[in-house]
């Protein structure tokens, strides 16, 4: 069966195939990296404070890469800046620490794995691209194989929570379109530190005002938030923003089924989870769904 893509309408401007696969392996790099978030949030932070989790994984990566890229925004970009910096990283990382810690984390990773679906329906308004039914196909295979993954025995689910999921994978998916769509003026280490600042600085005073801070930290939590905010942000943020800039759209998108993947290998072989015949099964259909999105989008092209 022939796999779905989104079409674009002007191909030739497509690059050549051996720079796309190149880039699809860095780009990928971010989502295997954010697999281990939910490991890392549940047995190395402090409980019961996702808005002062996400404000010191976002802020202190941003502006480590402000001042290593040097450059500050200009003109509407003060603006396009900011909105990029809450979608993606201020209201996203809020959400996701709270989806986190008040959902099982296979449930939250079914939500997140609907961000293709949301990618594919943004596409055709704001980047102009035709929407086909195997692209929405695909989408729900990739949903269904995440699900297989990370569901296993009655579930609870916290309105809250789910909320909280749902809204967190429409603001990442709308960022990024918008982020295809406006482009990128500058190198990528200062465009990440711009949205990583804006989505910081959005969270630091709810974080203060909400949750306040810990009387202490142990050695466990200061080194998980110190993975946080270096590999698992500062790294995979600017990896994820250069693959958004080269690689279409729908490609970039499916990349993000490789974080439940992760996640439940990260379980298997840190955790001592044990892994069914039928998650192994959920865990092909997901890279069979993000293959197929990447061999048949160059195809189309």
């Amino acid at each position: 069966m022939a796999a779905l893509t989104l079409s674009t309408p002007h191909p030739a401007t497509a690059e050549p195939s051996p720079r796309l696969g190149l880039a699809t392996l860095v780009a990928a790099v971010a989502p295997v990296t954010w697999g281990t978030t939910y490991a890392v949030t549940t047995e190395w932070l402090p409980p019961d404070r996702p808005l002062l989790a996400a404000t010191v994984r976002a802020l202190p990566a941003g502006l480590l890469l402000v001042a290593v890229g040097r450059r500050l925004p200009r003109g509407a970009w003060w603006v396009k800046a900011a909105v990029l910096g809450t979608l993606n990283i201020g209201a996203f990382f809020a959400l996701l620490f709270v989806a986190a810690y008040r959902l099982p984390g296979g449930v939250a990773a079914v939500l997140g794995a609907a961000q293709p679906l949301l990618v594919a329906v943004l596409a055709v308004p704001l980047l102009g691209q035709r929407l086909r039914p195997r692209t929405l196909l695909l989408g729900v295979l990739g949903v269904g194989g995440v699900a297989l993954i990370v569901l296993s025995g009655p579930v609870t689910l916290d309105p809250v929570g789910v909320a909280a999921g749902l809204v967190g994978t429409a603001c990442m998916g709308t960022g990024v379109v918008l982020t295809k769509r406006w482009g990128r003026p500058v190198p990528v280490l200062a465009f990440t530190g711009w949205q990583l600042t804006a989505g910081g600085l959005l969270l630091l005073p709810l974080a203060l005002l909400v949750e306040g801070l810990p009387a202490a930290l142990t050695g466990t939590e200061a080194g998980g938030l110190l993975y946080l905010i270096t590999v698992n942000t500062a790294l995979a943020y600017a990896l994820w923003l250069r693959g958004i800039g080269t690689l279409p759209a729908d490609r970039i998108s499916f990349l993000g089924l490789l974080s439940p993947v992760v996640a439940a290998t990260v379980g298997w072989l840190l955790l001592g989870e044990v892994l069914s015949e039928l998650q192994l099964f959920g865990m092909t259909v997901a890279l069979a769904c993000v293959v197929l999105a990447q061999r048949v989008g160059a195809r189309d092209r």
